[in-house]
């Protein structure tokens, strides 16, 4: 390792020491002071390589908090810290009787990478006596977090999930959402008043819009109308989708999961069912033939999503096309709509870069985001895409030395966008430079 790497890995371990609070780690110093779920599990994989204990500490913390249903919120409130919005309050979900009282969450859940970070963990650990007897003590929260998604979020059956807010796929405000949230009106009475705060710290033109948060507010709202009830909720609600990137994790995380199952003792078979399950799903629901990528489908107008993501790309990670498959995917990957191999471009924009109202600024419509780089990197690898996946990960490390630990990076330019200090850049660009092999 050069000493220019070496430097960057201190000051990314840097950056996770700061934004510990005591039990887990807060992906920002103030834009997000809490403890997210997708977070927690991205940033225990870089911990994985040098802080066993504190790996360890991210994924117990998080189930802790485990709703008595098996849903893992996508919150864990830090009590320590009152400037944030839409707090513990402004979700209410005492109206649940699933819900975890203490420590208080929120009601939604997020993209479900736990049993890979959690496997990841186990290959890495310098002890891996006390990492099987961490593995036995997560490995029911995981069942249990599994079990949730496919007894409530897949009512026929199909191996695919829904999600029911656009906080749920982790990427917030993006172009997929545009249609289903376009369908809502809302009426005064409808939208209890709120102030948020993201905008006050960061700059507003890297945030969701006011029109785009209404209507986030307004589906929270529905939610507690209807008690966090799954069956309720399915039953009359605006905004059901299968999204490509949820169920991608969710199925590689099935796989994880048979593995942390053979490890501590306990049968596989299942999650390897649901895996085999979600996979053949995703391929023949989600696949666009036309463009040659993965697309969402959305439950309540009955019709896919004719939106092009980066997060279409992410079943590569997951082992889910055929060769041919992959080859299309690649083709698009590497054109001038996402990152063209060896161009000025940073690899990928989150979104088409050629598609109307592609911003390389907002949020997750448009900037490069280093954990859906990292998932399509171990993708591109997977299927022996080895020569963009070198110079992906040299862009990488290159974006992050050049211009800092921000939350999202402007494909074009390469400038921090969001919040500085952001935990999963430094952890998974930890877990690159970590690895040689890579």
């Amino acid at each position: 390792m050069n000493a220019s790497d070496a430097e960057l890995m201190e000051q990314a371990r840097a950056v996770l020491a700061a934004n510990w609070i005591g039990a887990s780690t807060k992906p920002s110093p103030r834009l997000y002071p809490h403890q997210w779920s997708w977070d927690s599990a991205f940033i225990a994989i870089g911990y994985a390589h040098y802080d066993q204990p504190r790996a360890e500490q991210e994924l117990r913390s998080l189930f802790a908090a485990q709703w008595s249903n098996g849903l893992l919120p996508h919150i864990v409130f830090n009590p320590a810290a009152s400037a944030y919005f839409p707090g513990p309050e402004a979700w209410q979900t005492s109206v649940s009787n699933h819900a975890s009282q203490q420590p208080r969450t929120t009601g939604i859940v997020q993209p479900p990478v736990h049993a890979t970070a959690a496997l990841h963990m186990f290959r890495y650990a310098p002890d891996q006596e006390r990492a099987r007897a961490f593995l036995i003590d997560l490995f029911p929260h995981l069942r249990d977090w599994h079990a949730y998604l496919y007894r409530e979020r897949d009512p026929h059956k199909e191996g695919l999930v829904y999600i029911e807010h656009p906080w749920e796929s982790g990427q917030d405000n993006s172009p997929l959402w545009d249609a289903a949230l376009e369908r809502i009106t809302i009426a005064d009475e409808q939208l209890p008043p709120y102030q948020r705060v993201d905008t006050t710290i960061v700059d507003a033109n890297d945030r969701p819009t006011k029109t785009e948060y209404d209507r986030y507010m307004f589906l929270v709202q529905q939610l507690i109308d209807r008690g966090y009830d799954d069956s309720r909720i399915r039953a009359d609600y605006p905004f059901l989708i299968q999204d490509v990137l949820f169920n991608t994790l969710l199925c590689q995380a099935n796989r994880d999961l048979a593995e942390i199952a053979r490890i501590v003792g306990e049968p596989a078979e299942s999650f390897e069912r649901w895996a085999e399950q979600t996979a053949g799903a995703i391929n023949a629901k989600l696949w666009d033939e036309q463009h040659g990528t993965y697309i969402n489908f959305d439950l309540v107008a009955n019709a896919p999503i004719d939106v092009h993501v980066a997060a279409g790309f992410t079943p590569l990670f997951a082992g889910i096309p055929d060769q041919d498959r992959a080859e299309r995917l690649y083709s698009y990957l590497n054109s001038p709509a996402f990152c063209p191999l060896g161009g000025a471009i940073y690899p990928v924009a989150c979104y088409d870069r050629q598609a109307p109202g592609y911003s390389p600024s907002r949020y997750w419509r448009g900037p490069v985001w280093i954990n859906v780089d990292w998932l399509i990197y171990h993708g591109l690898r997977r299927y022996g895409f080895s020569e963009y996946a070198g110079w992906m990960r040299q862009r990488i490390v290159e974006l992050v030395r050049l211009h800092g630990f921000f939350e999202h990076f402007s494909p074009e330019t390469g400038e921090g966008h969001g919040t500085g200090d952001f935990s999963w850049t430094a952890a998974l660009l930890l877990d690159l430079l970590y690895r040689p092999d890579n």
